[in-house]
Protein backbone atom coordinates (compact mmCIF):
# COMPACT_ATOMS: atom_id res chain seq x y z
CA UNK A 1 0.00 0.00 0.00
CA UNK A 2 2.82 2.30 0.83
CA UNK A 3 4.57 1.43 -2.42
CA UNK A 4 1.55 2.27 -4.62
CA UNK A 5 1.11 5.57 -2.81
CA UNK A 6 4.71 6.44 -3.47
CA UNK A 7 4.29 5.72 -7.22
CA UNK A 8 1.33 8.03 -7.44
CA UNK A 9 3.22 10.81 -5.67
CA UNK A 10 6.17 10.52 -8.13
CA UNK A 11 3.83 10.63 -11.15
CA UNK A 12 2.11 13.73 -9.79
CA UNK A 13 5.47 15.39 -9.27
CA UNK A 14 6.52 14.73 -12.91
CA UNK A 15 3.24 16.14 -14.20
CA UNK A 16 3.65 19.24 -12.03
CA UNK A 17 7.25 19.82 -13.34
CA UNK A 18 6.36 19.42 -17.08
CA UNK A 19 5.43 22.75 -18.75
CA UNK A 20 1.87 23.06 -19.85
CA UNK A 21 1.27 22.74 -23.60
CA UNK A 22 -1.30 24.61 -25.62
CA UNK A 23 -3.28 23.45 -28.58
CA UNK A 24 -1.57 26.00 -30.80
CA UNK A 25 1.87 24.68 -29.86
CA UNK A 26 0.88 21.13 -30.40
CA UNK A 27 -0.79 21.74 -33.74
CA UNK A 28 1.20 21.45 -36.99
CA UNK A 29 1.68 24.60 -39.13
CA UNK A 30 -1.04 25.31 -41.70
CA UNK A 31 -0.36 24.76 -45.36
CA UNK A 32 0.04 28.47 -46.14
CA UNK A 33 2.49 28.85 -43.21
CA UNK A 34 4.49 25.77 -44.07
CA UNK A 35 7.70 26.89 -45.94
CA UNK A 36 7.68 23.87 -48.21
CA UNK A 37 4.04 24.38 -49.16
CA UNK A 38 4.66 28.11 -49.72
CA UNK A 39 7.60 27.38 -52.07
CA UNK A 40 5.51 24.92 -54.05
CA UNK A 41 2.68 27.46 -54.34
CA UNK A 42 5.06 30.14 -55.67
CA UNK A 43 6.57 27.71 -58.20
CA UNK A 44 3.10 26.80 -59.47
CA UNK A 45 2.16 30.49 -59.81
CA UNK A 46 5.39 31.22 -61.75
CA UNK A 47 4.81 28.36 -64.15
CA UNK A 48 1.26 29.55 -64.77
CA UNK A 49 2.49 33.09 -65.52
CA UNK A 50 5.14 31.82 -67.94
CA UNK A 51 2.59 29.67 -69.71
CA UNK A 52 0.23 32.63 -70.06
CA UNK A 53 3.01 34.84 -71.42
CA UNK A 54 4.02 32.11 -73.87
CA UNK A 55 0.44 31.84 -75.09
CA UNK A 56 0.26 35.61 -75.57
CA UNK A 57 3.54 35.61 -77.52
CA UNK A 58 2.33 32.86 -79.77
CA UNK A 59 -0.87 34.79 -80.42
CA UNK A 60 1.04 38.00 -81.44
CA UNK A 61 3.31 36.26 -83.96
CA UNK A 62 2.12 36.85 -87.57
CA UNK A 63 1.29 33.91 -89.67
CA UNK A 64 3.99 33.04 -92.23
CA UNK A 65 3.37 34.19 -95.81
CA UNK A 66 2.45 31.64 -98.36
CA UNK A 67 4.44 31.35 -101.57
CA UNK A 68 1.93 33.31 -103.67
CA UNK A 69 1.84 36.28 -101.26
CA UNK A 70 5.64 36.37 -101.00
CA UNK A 71 6.01 36.21 -104.79
CA UNK A 72 3.46 39.05 -105.23
CA UNK A 73 5.28 41.22 -102.69
CA UNK A 74 8.65 40.63 -104.36
CA UNK A 75 7.10 41.39 -107.75
CA UNK A 76 5.79 44.75 -106.47
CA UNK A 77 9.19 45.62 -105.00
CA UNK A 78 11.02 44.81 -108.25
CA UNK A 79 8.43 46.69 -110.30
CA UNK A 80 8.82 49.81 -108.12
CA UNK A 81 12.61 49.59 -108.41
CA UNK A 82 12.39 49.27 -112.20
CA UNK A 83 10.09 52.30 -112.44
CA UNK A 84 12.40 54.43 -110.29
CA UNK A 85 15.39 53.37 -112.37
CA UNK A 86 13.56 54.23 -115.59
CA UNK A 87 12.58 57.66 -114.24
CA UNK A 88 16.15 58.36 -113.15
CA UNK A 89 17.47 57.36 -116.57
CA UNK A 90 14.88 59.55 -118.33
CA UNK A 91 15.86 62.54 -116.20
CA UNK A 92 19.53 61.87 -116.94
CA UNK A 93 18.84 61.65 -120.68
CA UNK A 94 16.97 64.98 -120.67
CA UNK A 95 19.67 66.65 -118.60
CA UNK A 96 22.39 65.34 -120.93
CA UNK A 97 20.45 66.63 -123.95
CA UNK A 98 20.10 70.09 -122.36
CA UNK A 99 23.79 70.17 -121.50
CA UNK A 100 24.72 69.16 -125.05
CA UNK A 101 22.46 71.84 -126.53
CA UNK A 102 23.89 74.49 -124.20
CA UNK A 103 27.43 73.44 -125.12
CA UNK A 104 26.55 73.70 -128.81
CA UNK A 105 25.11 77.20 -128.32
CA UNK A 106 28.24 78.31 -126.47
CA UNK A 107 30.44 76.97 -129.26
CA UNK A 108 28.33 78.69 -131.90
CA UNK A 109 28.39 81.97 -130.00
CA UNK A 110 32.16 81.86 -129.75
CA UNK A 111 32.53 81.23 -133.48
CA UNK A 112 30.12 84.00 -134.44
CA UNK A 113 31.87 86.53 -132.19
CA UNK A 114 35.12 85.78 -133.98
CA UNK A 115 33.47 86.26 -137.40
CA UNK A 116 31.78 89.57 -136.58
CA UNK A 117 34.97 91.67 -136.86
CA UNK A 118 35.51 90.19 -140.34
CA UNK A 119 31.99 91.27 -141.34
CA UNK A 120 32.64 94.76 -139.93
CA UNK A 121 35.82 95.12 -141.98
CA UNK A 122 34.07 93.99 -145.15
CA UNK A 123 31.35 96.60 -144.57
CA UNK A 124 33.95 99.34 -144.02
CA UNK A 125 35.64 98.32 -147.27
CA UNK A 126 32.33 98.53 -149.10
CA UNK A 127 31.57 101.96 -147.62
CA UNK A 128 34.93 103.31 -148.81
CA UNK A 129 34.81 101.67 -152.25
CA UNK A 130 34.06 103.81 -155.31
CA UNK A 131 31.84 102.96 -158.20
CA UNK A 132 34.86 102.39 -160.43
CA UNK A 133 36.44 99.95 -157.98
CA UNK A 134 35.87 96.53 -159.49
CA UNK A 135 37.10 94.80 -156.32
CA UNK A 136 33.99 96.08 -154.54
CA UNK A 137 31.87 93.51 -156.36
CA UNK A 138 33.96 90.64 -154.99
CA UNK A 139 33.91 92.13 -151.47
CA UNK A 140 30.17 92.55 -151.68
CA UNK A 141 29.75 88.92 -152.75
CA UNK A 142 31.89 87.61 -149.85
CA UNK A 143 30.03 89.83 -147.41
CA UNK A 144 26.61 88.64 -148.55
CA UNK A 145 27.63 84.98 -148.32
CA UNK A 146 28.91 85.36 -144.74
CA UNK A 147 25.77 87.20 -143.69
CA UNK A 148 23.63 84.44 -145.23
CA UNK A 149 25.56 81.73 -143.36
CA UNK A 150 25.06 83.62 -140.10
CA UNK A 151 21.35 84.00 -140.78
CA UNK A 152 20.93 80.27 -141.42
CA UNK A 153 22.44 79.63 -137.98
CA UNK A 154 20.03 81.94 -136.16
CA UNK A 155 22.14 85.12 -136.25
CA UNK A 156 20.46 88.36 -137.21
CA UNK A 157 21.84 91.89 -137.25
CA UNK A 158 20.05 95.10 -136.36
CA UNK A 159 20.77 98.71 -137.24
CA UNK A 160 19.25 101.06 -134.62
CA UNK A 161 19.93 104.36 -136.39
CA UNK A 162 17.16 106.87 -135.56
CA UNK A 163 15.83 104.74 -132.69
CA UNK A 164 15.70 105.62 -129.03
CA UNK A 165 18.83 104.58 -127.14
CA UNK A 166 18.34 101.30 -125.26
CA UNK A 167 21.20 100.29 -122.91
CA UNK A 168 20.23 96.62 -123.26
CA UNK A 169 20.66 96.71 -127.04
CA UNK A 170 23.06 99.59 -127.65
CA UNK A 171 26.51 100.61 -126.50
CA UNK A 172 27.10 104.39 -126.58
CA UNK A 173 30.61 105.20 -127.81
CA UNK A 174 30.12 108.97 -127.68
CA UNK A 175 27.47 111.70 -127.54
CA UNK A 176 26.94 114.55 -130.02
CA UNK A 177 24.50 117.41 -130.18
CA UNK A 178 22.54 117.73 -133.39
CA UNK A 179 19.89 120.25 -134.29
CA UNK A 180 16.42 118.82 -134.81
CA UNK A 181 17.30 115.49 -133.17
CA UNK A 182 15.65 114.44 -129.96
CA UNK A 183 17.94 113.88 -127.01
CA UNK A 184 18.76 110.20 -126.50
CA UNK A 185 18.28 109.29 -130.17
CA UNK A 186 20.87 107.16 -131.97
CA UNK A 187 22.57 109.41 -134.56
CA UNK A 188 25.11 107.05 -136.08
CA UNK A 189 25.88 103.34 -135.94
CA UNK A 190 29.59 102.56 -135.80
CA UNK A 191 29.09 98.79 -135.63
CA UNK A 192 25.78 96.99 -136.12
CA UNK A 193 24.34 94.80 -133.38
CA UNK A 194 23.77 91.05 -133.62
CA UNK A 195 21.35 88.62 -131.97
CA UNK A 196 21.63 84.85 -131.69
CA UNK A 197 18.29 83.06 -131.35
CA UNK A 198 16.74 86.17 -129.83
CA UNK A 199 19.55 86.88 -127.35
CA UNK A 200 21.87 89.84 -127.84
CA UNK A 201 25.19 88.51 -129.03
CA UNK A 202 26.80 91.90 -129.46
CA UNK A 203 25.16 95.29 -128.78
CA UNK A 204 25.20 97.92 -131.50
CA UNK A 205 27.92 100.52 -130.97
CA UNK A 206 26.40 103.91 -131.58
CA UNK A 207 26.67 107.69 -131.29
CA UNK A 208 23.87 109.19 -129.21
CA UNK A 209 22.39 112.69 -129.35
CA UNK A 210 23.22 114.43 -126.06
Amino acid sequence: MTTERQGYDEQDAVEEQAPPTTQADAAEPAGEQDPENEAERLDDAGEATEALASDDGDADEPEPEDELTAASRQRDEYLGLARRTQADFENYRKRAARDAAAAGERAKSGLVRELLPVVDNLERALDSATAEDHLADGIRLVHSEIVAVLARNGVERFDPKGEKFDPELHEALTMRAEEGAEQGTVLDVVEKGYRLNGSVLRPARVVVCG
